[in-house]
């Protein structure tokens, strides 16, 4: 197997997932920011290895499976942490079910349509790349938890987590509606 430098930046963000868990176990006061900031790190990388990818003209069949792996891996695990944290606030489990369960939806749906030759009908489209920056921020501030800047971290994470679930909905039934005809038409 040939690495490129796109796959390469993928298969680093998969390889801080373990350390970005470790840290945010860790019980100390300079853990929390410093987690964040790894997360922040990993979902800089999620830009860059496509921009590469397309500016190197280095696009790949291993990196198109590899990065939305590593996407999904990441936010599915740093969720699960958010709820470890905040399991009494209903939001932030709510929220949490909602993006999981969207991504897991049309992860399926998209391998489904592939298999049929019609990929192009789910590709990603520009509400889930809203979803995903809305999501990835409010992420950041919700693990970072302390107000940055001034900034309450928090309040601010807890709207852009309700933006996220709310386009992350609004996106799966676009997907959902653009493949309702074979879905239909399944026996």
């Amino acid at each position: 197997m040939h690495l490129n430098i796109p796959n390469t930046i993928t298969l680093i963000r998969i390889g801080m997932i373990p350390v970005f868990i470790l840290v945010f176990l860790i019980d100390e006061p300079w853990a929390r920011p410093v987690s964040a900031w790894i997360y922040a790190a990993a979902s800089l990388t999620d830009w860059l290895d496509g921009f590469l990818a397309r500016r190197l003209n280095q696009q790949s069949a291993l990196g198109a499976f590899l990065d939305p792996v590593a996407d999904k891996l990441i936010v599915a695990v740093a969720l699960v942490l958010l709820v470890s944290v905040y399991s009494d606030n209903i939001w932030v489990v709510l929220a949490s079910i909602i993006i999981i369960g969207r991504e897991i939806t049309i992860s399926a749906l998209r391998e489904w349509m592939a298999g049929l030759g019609l990929q192009s009908k789910v590709s990603v489209s520009m509400i889930g790349k809203a979803k995903t920056t809305a999501q990835m921020f409010a992420i950041i501030f919700l693990i970072y938890r302390d107000d940055w800047l001034g900034m309450p971290t928090y309040p601010v994470g807890m709207g852009l987590l309700m933006i996220a679930a709310v386009l992350t909905l609004v996106s799966m039934f676009i997907y959902l509606k653009a493949a309702w005809d074979e879905i239909k038409h399944e026996n």
